[in-house]
């Protein structure tokens, strides 16, 4: 049963990010976001194929014209919402968004506003300290999402004091690459997971374990995409086996029940982090819900970090 929805609202974006496939608006400069009518038709049967959580992503989110009421309309199904956003936007859609969003992530690499905004491209460092105050005088529980990097890591304890400074958890998302091991260093990763052990920060230290053993092994796979992630794309698709290294397009047709149930979707689920291009495969975005339940060694380190999530971002929280 699928607990996970990534939907790509859009693929354009607002900034550069060096580090981000979506970085390079080339091949995505003539797309378009994802009708608004498609999505609504789409929720009610997420919701019926087992769909809790369902992160709105792409591109920036926010560059949907429609993004409040998309998320209204998941919150009334009952599903988790999340959005990440690099805040330019945020400002100007904050009070449409407001109660909607379960999971509110801002985007912060550096606490040097110059730094930031390089490895972003646009000047965004002020929008995200902007959106922090506008999102906490309306009553919301955003996060701040560090993608450690070899360059970066040891900004991270200057990024956590701003975190802290807001009352504000700390996220961090090792970077990864689309088709192998990205390389992050040994010192970076011990750095990270040490850094990881203190107050306010969450890390799944399943991530750090899976790229110290080489990442996916294909012959005794951990990946669970298909079978606990469903990606749907800005043009009405469901993605095959993920979205990054998808190969197969399943159109939709205004019915995501059949496109689910088709005999090309069962066969990515027992084909899943099987493929040649599965081997050392560490995207965070499919090993989150694959370690979701504890039915291996990786999935079961994870569960202390998720209890120590909850109890960080609903009983601590810092003044």
């Amino acid at each position: 049963m699928a607990i996970l929805c990534n939907y790509y609202v859009t693929y354009r974006c607002n900034a550069t990010c060096a580090f981000c496939h979506f970085g390079d608006h080339g091949p995505f400069k003539n797309t378009k976001h994802a009708k608004t009518d498609d999505v609504l038709r789409n929720l009610p049967q997420l919701r019926r194929l087992g769909v809790r959580f369902i992160d709105f992503t792409g591109g920036e989110p926010l560059l949907h014209p429609d993004m409040d009421v998309i998320t209204r309309a998941a919150r009334a199904l009952r599903m988790q919402t999340s959005i990440t956003t690099n805040g330019l936007l945020y400002p100007k859609y904050a009070e449409r968004l407001r109660g909607q969003v379960d999971l509110l992530h801002f985007s912060l690499d550096s606490a040097d506003p110059a730094e930031h905004d390089a490895s972003r491209g646009v000047p965004c460092f002020d929008a995200v300290m902007r959106s922090i105050d506008i999102a906490k005088q309306l009553g919301e529980r955003p996060e701040l999402l560090f993608t450690a990097t070899n360059e970066n890591y040891r900004q991270l304890p200057a990024v956590h004091d701003i975190a802290r400074s807001h009352g504000l958890l700390l996220l961090i998302n090792p970077i990864f690459s689309y088709f192998n091991e990205q390389g992050l260093s040994d010192e970076a990763m011990d750095f990270i997971e040490d850094f990881a052990s203190g107050p306010m920060v969450y890390l799944n230290p399943s991530f750090l374990d899976l790229r110290r053993k080489g990442g996916n092994d294909i012959e005794k796979p951990l990946c669970k995409a298909v079978s606990r992630v469903i990606v749907i794309s800005p043009e009405d698709e469901i993605l095959l086996p993920c979205y990054h290294l998808h190969y197969e397009k399943i159109p939709i047709n205004g019915d995501l029940l059949a496109a689910h149930a088709s005999d090309r979707v069962t066969w990515h689920r027992g084909m899943e982090g099987r493929h040649s291009f599965c081997k050392g495969c560490t995207i965070n975005c499919y090993f989150e819900p694959s370690f979701a339940f504890p039915t291996n060694m990786l999935s079961m380190k994870a569960v202390p970090s998720k209890i120590r999530y909850g109890y960080n971002k609903y009983v601590r929280r810092n003044p």
